[in-house]
């Protein structure tokens, strides 16, 4: 597969390196004055704008886990999961008008530091812990393998450790100038991601156009998409039946229909975009408008994403039934790969620089976020009480090097077990585990003054071990049907729960665990937050950003229902 890539394509993707780099270290130089001023470092001194904030976001957030995982699931189910995507869209909406403006008021810098004050440094310290495990073996680890995997494929199969090696180094050399330089070197990150994924979702459909008999044309090829795989272009995915199909009840285990918008869904949307110290870290060092529209352009990007990631996955699904695509290296995983083998030479390097651009980014925030938390919640407060500036910068920096070593070495051989689950699913599901008992309590936290710190202690450990019991004990325990759910057959000799499902009755549980301990405490939490109606009041401008989004989702579901 080495002839995959030309000499311009190198041209093109050391070009983009290139001025990345140059850029990032421009950034650097500019704020050298500040260098070991901890709140610069972490926080971009509270001077990103509001489309630094945007670009930020959407860059660390798109990367392998999209690009990869969610073509791949486009491949298997079709436009269902664009849901990720335009709820997302209506969750930073929720979080800029009603979460920001509780962090901002209360001076939190950190999720951790958050949880102290509402609550106390135990719940502080053990979400800390938690975080940084789920940073490095979750997220670090999957963004580096599937990132390495397809890259590896263009460039002729033979090199995964190298282009791993080089993932990491690079992430490296941006993300130790701290935060400003991340999120401005993200803004060319987008860019470039953006162009080249609408580069390659249109040479898609314009090769599915073209092996159907309609030339060059990406209007017909998504016409012919439409036509061939008319299943992949339903937002609801159907409940199985007794007659129903392995493959039918696996997409159903995936993205449970319904009870994906009733459950699972708005729990890992809320909790990522809201709770997240890798996600709220880019809008945490700025005031309250300039986050507010930032968050919301970035909400406006979600909208285009599955343009990007995902029809690429269905276009690869139509030439591959339809015997115009080999087999599939990786499986649905491949499906994205397997496209850029149709661009022409030049784009393909363009191509390849946009799939790094999303992996650098994204591991780049990530091991930030990994820094921040490590350096200010954990070691400043437990190890070393009087460090200074200075010597804060030099461990957050330390805690970037190890996390990314860790995230290597347990990527090395794909010890984790990625490239059988499917990477996109593989951080849902396994992310979802934690999510239910941290959403609540952070949401109940923010927004009922009687929450307790012990209640938020139970919540945070019962939404976790009620997880693994219905995603792992239940189906097996309470049998195939039962009144709250159906456990299907997962082809592997047992029965599963949909994750979504899961992550529904954990958060459901969770909740009315931790109301009850607090109607055992003070009707006012004396650590509660103060909040007011000023606080949550949108500008003019900020309405009809809100409006122009939920307009778009909406008119995408009427036409896609």
């Amino acid at each position: 597969m080495s002839q995959n890539l030309a000499f311009a394509d190198y041209a093109v993707f050391i070009i983009y390196f290139v001025l990345v780099s140059a850029y990032g270290y421009m950034i650097y130089r500019k704020r050298e004055k500040n260098e070991h001023d901890a709140k610069a470092y972490f926080l971009a001194e509270g001077t990103l704008t509001w489309w630094a904030i945007g670009a930020s976001l959407i860059a660390s957030n798109i990367s392998a886990e999209q690009f990869i995982g969610m073509s791949g699931e486009g491949f298997f189910l079709g436009i269902a999961v664009a849901a990720y995507e335009w709820l997302a869209a209506v969750a930073l909406i929720i979080v800029a008008v009603w979460f920001i403006p509780v962090y901002l008021k209360n001076k939190i810098y950190t999720m951790p530091q958050f949880l102290k004050t509402r609550y106390n440094e135990s719940t502080a310290l053990i979400m800390a812990v938690f975080w940084l495990f789920l940073y490095v073996f979750v997220n670090l680890t999957s963004i580096l393998y599937l990132g390495a995997v397809a890259i590896n494929g263009l460039a002729g199969g033979e090199y995964l450790h190298v282009i791993m090696v080089g993932l990491a180094v690079f992430a490296l050399l941006i993300s130790l100038g701290g935060m400003k330089v991340v999120a401005y070197t993200d803004v060319i990150q987008v860019a470039v991601l953006i162009i080249g994924g609408l580069v390659t979702s249109y040479i898609a459909l314009t090769t599915v156009g073209h092996y159907f008999g309609f030339g060059q044309d990406a209007i017909a090829g998504f016409k012919v998409l439409m036509e061939k795989a008319p299943e992949h272009f339903k937002m609801i995915i159907p409940r199985p039946t007794a007659t129903s199909s392995q493959l039918e009840i696996d997409k159903y285990l995936t993205f449970p229909g319904l009870m994906s918008y009733l459950a699972g869904i708005w729990i890992i949307n809320l909790n990522y975009w809201g709770c997240n110290q890798y996600i709220t870290q880019r809008a945490l060092g700025a005031d309250l408008q300039t986050a507010r529209t930032g968050i919301l352009f970035a909400g406006l990007l979600k909208l285009v994403m599955p343009l990007i990631v995902m029809l690429p996955g269905i276009a690869a699904y139509v030439l591959y039934e339809n015997g115009h695509l080999p087999q599939l290296v990786g499986g649905k995983d491949g499906a994205y790969s397997a496209m850029l083998t149709f661009l022409p030479t030049g784009l393909k390097g363009l191509s390849v620089a946009a799939l790094t651009a999303a992996i650098v980014a994204s591991l780049a925030g990530k091991v930030n976020s990994i820094s921040t938390i490590y350096t200010l919640d954990v070691h400043k407060k437990y190890i070393q009480k009087g460090a200074s500036d200075r010597t804060q910068v030099n461990i957050g920096r330390y805690a970037v090097f190890a996390a990314m070593l860790l995230a290597v070495i347990f990527t090395w051989n794909d010890l984790l077990g990625i490239g059988g689950v499917g990477g996109f699913t593989y951080i849902q599901k396994y992310t979802g585990f934690i999510s239910p008992g941290v959403f609540a309590m952070f949401f109940l936290g923010m927004f009922w003054k009687r929450t307790t710190g012990t209640a938020a202690i139970v919540g945070v450990i019962s939404g976790f071990l009620l997880s693994v019991f219905f995603n792992e004990f239940a189906p097996a325990l309470l049998g195939n049907e039962t009144l709250l759910y159906t456990a299907w057959p997962n082809g592997k000799g047992g029965f599963e729960i949909p994750f979504h499902i899961c992550m529904g009755l954990s958060f459901a549980f969770t909740m009315l665990l931790m109301i009850g301990i607090s109607f055992a405490g003070p009707k006012v939490n004396p650590k509660a937050f103060e909040l007011d109606t000023e606080m949550f009041k949108v500008k003019p401008q900020t309405t009809v950003l809100i409006v122009i989004t939920l307009l778009i989702i909406a008119s995408l579901y009427v036409k896609f229902w």
